[in-house]
């Protein structure tokens, strides 16, 4: 790695070490589990960057690899049942969850790849206001009373305007979607 690379992963370490930590802890009850999670999250930047892949929105890229790690654990920790997977679902089912595993395969990881630069061209169509609340929620974790509580808009301003950004998200994404699973 050249120097100019290891001065970038410092400071994005830097700048997002106690954000990125907040998150994990607030979803992992063990803060020796968190802690891993994070040094996982920072190491796979690491890799990333050892590998020359390209990560151009690296925030979002960190709060994605740890909720996988997060769900990583929990999937490792307990066996679920499907009354309470049933119970959980409306609330905890998220961007990640809806795609491809990256460890599933060329083919997934391929399709992977196609969705998220299409999520991420979607999310460039849309409103300030809409993505904003869209990433918040959706791939930075944050609560609707957090994000209230710090741009001041009320927290059913805040769920109409990602109510819309998902409207447009599922419009614009369904024909990828209908190519995916024709195959």
């Amino acid at each position: 790695m050249s120097f100019e690379q290891d001065r970038r992963i410092s400071d994005v370490v830097t700048q997002e070490r106690s954000r990125l930590r907040n998150f994990i802890r607030r979803r992992v009850p063990d803060p020796l589990d968190a802690e891993d999670i994070l040094q996982e999250v920072f190491y796979e930047l690491v890799e990333a960057n050892r590998l020359l892949m390209p990560i151009e929105h690296v925030t979002g890229w960190l709060f994605r690899v740890a909720r996988n790690r997060i769900t990583d654990l929990f999937h490792k920790k307990k066996p679920e049942s499907l009354s309470d997977a049933a119970e959980g679902t409306e609330e905890s089912l998220t961007l990640e969850d809806l795609l491809p595993s990256p460890y599933a395969g060329p083919e997934a990881l391929y399709a992977r790849s196609v969705l998220l630069d299409e999520i991420e061209d979607a999310l460039d169509e849309l409103p300030d206001e809409q993505r904003d609340a869209f990433v918040g929620h959706e791939i930075e974790g944050r609560s609707f009373k957090e994000m209230s509580a710090t741009s001041g808009v009320s927290v059913n301003t805040l769920l109409s305007r990602k109510r819309y950004a998902v409207l447009h998200l599922r419009e614009r994404l369904q024909s990828i979607y209908d190519e995916f699973t024709k195959a």
